[in-house]
């Protein structure tokens, strides 16, 4: 389950929000009353959700959101009154009163997009600068010449030296640069 910062102004909020969530399976990494608070725990974590509302003790919402790294999303929770049309796309909004099963229902559809974008994300081929591209070019030009090998066959045998060394691709052309 994803990483949960909850972010309210006021401590007795911030606390039960943190205990219905808790109560509800999520993982609550760090309960604040700032958004400085929040932007420190989420500069800690990989990734994760915040639940905050419209306004903390140093900041607005959007200021939080607009700081937050990449690889967290926002659920802001206020009253309808509080919304206006300059709330970004990607911040999710639930109205106050607030109904528990709304909140979790919600995060839990949060946690479940972040956890299919990662994946997705690592699914995706690596991009390699084009200095990496150089040195796996250097290998593969000198395992061709010496051993007279092709350049499928080159970088073949460098992929499978990466797999059984348990180094990445580049490390392990570094490594046959450096014996050839």
């Amino acid at each position: 389950m994803a990483n949960v910062i909850v972010a309210f102004s006021k401590p007795e909020d911030a606390r039960n929000i943190k205990n219905i969530l808790t109560r509800n399976g999520f993982s609550v990494v760090a309960v604040c009353n700032s958004g400085a608070q929040a932007l420190a725990q989420a500069g800690n974590l990989n990734g994760g959700l915040v639940v905050c509302g419209y306004r903390l003790t140093d900041m607005l919402y959007v200021a939080l959101h607009d700081n937050l790294p990449s690889e967290f999303d926002m659920l802001m929770i206020s009253s309808p009154s509080r919304r206006d049309s300059r709330v970004p796309e990607d911040v999710v909004c639930l109205p106050m009163p607030l109904k528990v099963h709304d909140l979790v229902s919600t995060l839990e559809m949060m946690a479940q997009t972040q956890a299919r974008r990662r994946r997705k994300q690592r699914q995706q081929p690596k991009q390699r600068s084009d200095q990496e591209k150089v040195v796996i070019g250097q290998a593969k030009k000198l395992l061709m010449e010496r051993n007279g090998m092709t350049e499928e066959e080159a970088h073949r045998y460098i992929q499978k030296c990466s797999m059984d060394s348990g180094t990445n691709l580049i490390e392990t052309a570094q490594m046959v640069i450096s014996l050839l």
